[in-house]
């Protein structure tokens, strides 16, 4: 067996075309290079990295298939204008007013974009064991699962499965394989479980096969995960939402207060 040595120690292994693309990622992701900007050119790219032509062309191709950058041959590569979204989870939490959509449809198109849900499945399942636990369930037992699909103008933004207590779903509207009306903070408080305490757990995950097919990422890049737990009065947990999207596209923004 070979054992690596001090000076192999955090050796960056990747292929240079991928080292140039974190790099060129990193700047555009921290604003450095913000939209609408245009990246050095390939010539610049050529000396700053010791690269070669092809080389920098593979990685600037990369971050085209990310949807971070847009350009065309002969032309100079720009960042695009919604290179990165910031997400604020704490406005879409509240129950929306009657004849108003979801909070996360309306606070997107309030930033001028095209929002979507699309309803992918509804049924019973042994939810995954960390929501589980988070729902307090016995070991096999069951919750209802909502699974759906998130778009911001057309582009697949987020992959949610949110599951609930049987208890409290079974005979209602959550079962119902239709969307529903201001979202399921409304519909709670509408069965006497107004949402309260939220609890949020974030990761960085590689993406499952459902989650790359669906969020159609394109390569190997992080995804963020968040384990949401939200509880009604005396702190009964009414819902545990899994909410998956690609790390390179958004961030997430919490904004806390001294108490």
């Amino acid at each position: 067996m070979t054992l690596l040595g001090a000076e192999d120690e955090g050796e960056d292994r990747r292929s240079l075309h991928e080292r140039i693309a974190a790099d060129l990622r990193d700047e555009i992701m921290s604003g450095d290079l913000g939209p609408g900007a245009s990246l050095p050119s390939t010539a610049q790219l050529k000396d700053r990295f010791a690269a070669s032509n092809a080389t920098v062309q593979k990685a600037l191709h990369l971050l085209k298939d990310e949807r971070l950058v847009i350009g065309r041959p002969g032309a100079s590569v720009t960042v695009r204008e919604h290179r990165q979204r910031t997400m604020r989870p704490a406005a879409y939490m509240a129950p929306a007013a009657s004849g108003e959509p979801y909070r996360w449809l309306s606070e997107v198109s309030g930033s001028g974009a095209r929002a979507r849900s699309a309803l992918l499945d509804v049924a019973e399942e042994v939810p995954p064991a960390d929501v589980a636990a988070a729902l307090r369930l016995q070991p096999g037992g069951l919750a209802l699962l909502r699974r759906q699909l998130l778009s911001i103008d057309d582009e697949p933004a987020e992959l949610v499965a949110s599951y609930y207590p049987l208890e409290i779903a079974r005979g209602t509207a959550l079962a119902g394989r239709r969307r529903i009306p201001g979202g399921t903070p409304t519909l709670l408080a509408e069965l006497g479980y107004p949402p309260g305490r939220s609890v949020d757990r974030v990761s960085a995950r590689v993406a499952t096969q459902e989650q790359y097919r669906s969020l159609r990422l394109p390569g190997d890049l992080p995804v963020l995960r968040t384990l949401r737990l939200v509880l009604s009065d005396r702190d009964l947990p009414i819902e545990a939402t899994v909410m998956v999207k690609a790390g390179h596209l958004y961030e997430l923004e919490y904004t806390f207060v001294p108490g």
